[in-house]
Order: structure tokens, then sequence, then C-alpha cells
């Protein structure tokens, strides 16, 4: 697929925050605000490290009484396959460690793939049929690989709108090798992951990037042209996404704030 030309799309709005705290108590603000609206939200969850400080916030957010998750509907973004839900290196786990088990979601409106599934393309099917009827994701918060990647749709020839298996480029697996003892050999070799269509197709986006080396994979989504190459820069063609940086991985968006 030949990249689309500069200037071809939407401007991103950037915003440079001082630090990346600032950037996390202003995500969970978002959330918060945008769950008090509607107390119904469907939104889509990240993992890795980027979301860790935000989970933190909501946490507390709600043990002070300010965040009701009794209605809201979460679909994780990815799963490694081949793990179990109970598997300590299973984003489900990483979920349960750093929200589900310390708010009030109904388990019902938790949703993740199983990675432990015997055929990839059914579960796939399953998990696209349960967004469909939730009506799609209302608030997406996403952060961003270093090769330009969202989920896990990894940089390529071609990239699918529908959830699918994937195989795990070595910048991916490296990013989350802290889930297995930072021994990279361990992290599976292939996830499943929503697809860009039900990415692009959220009404609204918070894209989360911190440290330098989230630099130029944020520049790419915001200047470069939009190419399979970044999958990140599709989202110059959304109407309503909110890019948040810090410095470090804002430093390539001189003027951005």
């Amino acid at each position: 697929m030949l990249p689309l030309p500069p200037g071809y799309g939407h401007a991103l709005n950037v915003r440079v925050f001082a630090t990346e705290l600032e950037a996390v108590a202003a995500c969970a603000a978002r959330v918060t605000a945008a769950i008090r609206e509607k107390p119904s939200l469907v939104v889509g969850l990240p993992t890795g490290r980027t979301p860790l400080n935000v989970y933190r916030e909501l946490v507390a957010r709600h043990r002070r009484g300010e965040l009701d998750f009794s209605r809201v509907t979460t679909f994780n973004l990815d799963e490694f396959l081949g793990l179990p839900p109970d598997d300590p290196g299973s984003f489900r786990a990483y979920m349960e460690r750093h929200l589900f088990q310390h708010v009030n979601l109904a388990p019902e409106r938790i949703h993740c793939f199983d990675g432990s599934a015997e055929r990839a393309e059914r579960e796939c099917a399953r998990y696209d049929a349960q967004l469909a009827a939730a009506g799609g994701l209302d608030l997406l918060v996403l952060g961003i690989g270093t090769n330009g990647r969202v989920a896990f749709n990894e940089p390529g020839e071609s990239l699918q709108a529908a959830s699918h298996r994937t195989r795990l480029s070595r910048e991916s697996r490296q990013a989350v090798a802290s889930l297995f003892g930072d021994d990279v050999s361990k992290v599976p070799l292939a996830a499943l992951t929503l697809g860009m269509g039900a990415l692009l197709q959220a009404r609204r986006v918070i894209v989360l990037a911190f440290g330098v080396s989230k630099a130029a994979a944020v520049t790419a989504m915001v200047r470069g042209p939009i190419s399979t190459l970044c999958p990140a820069s599709f989202f110059q063609l959304h109407g309503d996404v909110e890019v948040w940086v810090d410095p470090e991985a804002g430093r390539g968006l001189d003027g951005s704030r």
C-alpha cells in the first residue's frame, strides 16, 4: 500500500505536558468526565508501561468515591496467543493486578481476548461480535509502540481491519519483556489484537506517549505521511484524536502544544 501524501487527513490535536504525571492526571480526569457524562461508557483499554500510572490514578479516584465503574464496559486491545487468562504474563492478569480487582467493574462487562482459545480466528470473530453488540468504542485510550504500532497492529505492507492473529515484532516483544522477568525469549511470538477498523471507529481517542524512545514514532504519527509502515499515522484520518506526550516523546514536534 502506498503512503498517502503529507497533509492528507486531519491535523492531530497534540499537547506536550511538562511531565508524564501531568499527562496522566489529565487522562484520568478525561476518563472520569466521560464516565460521568455517560455512565454506560464503552472503553478500549491498553496494557504495557504507558497506562500504568493512569490506572493508578483511576483506582485512587474510585477509592475517593469520585468514579463509579458499575455500568462501564471495557474491551482490552490485545492478548498474547497461547496464554490463558490466569497466566501471570497475560494481559488479562495485568489488568486484574492494576485495575479490575480495585474498582467496581461488573465482571460481565469486562471483555478480553482468550489467548488460550483453540481457534484464533474463531476467537477473533467472537470478540469483534461482542464489540459490535456493545455499539463500538466510545473512548479509546491508546499507547504507541516504538515502531509506530497501535495495539498489536504491526508495521507492514498492509493492515487488517478486523481482529486477527499477528506475529509480534522484535520491538514489541522487547517492550513487554518486563512481564516475563525481562527475558525476551519467554515472550510469546504471536498475539491476538483488535484490528485497525475497531480502533479507527472509536468515537474519541487519547494517545499517550512518554520517553525519548517514543519520539520517532510520535513524530511519524503526527507529521509523517499516512502509511502502513506507521499504523498510528492512520489516526490522521480520525476527527477526534488527542495525542498527549511528555517533552521527551514530543521532541520532534516543535511548536505543538
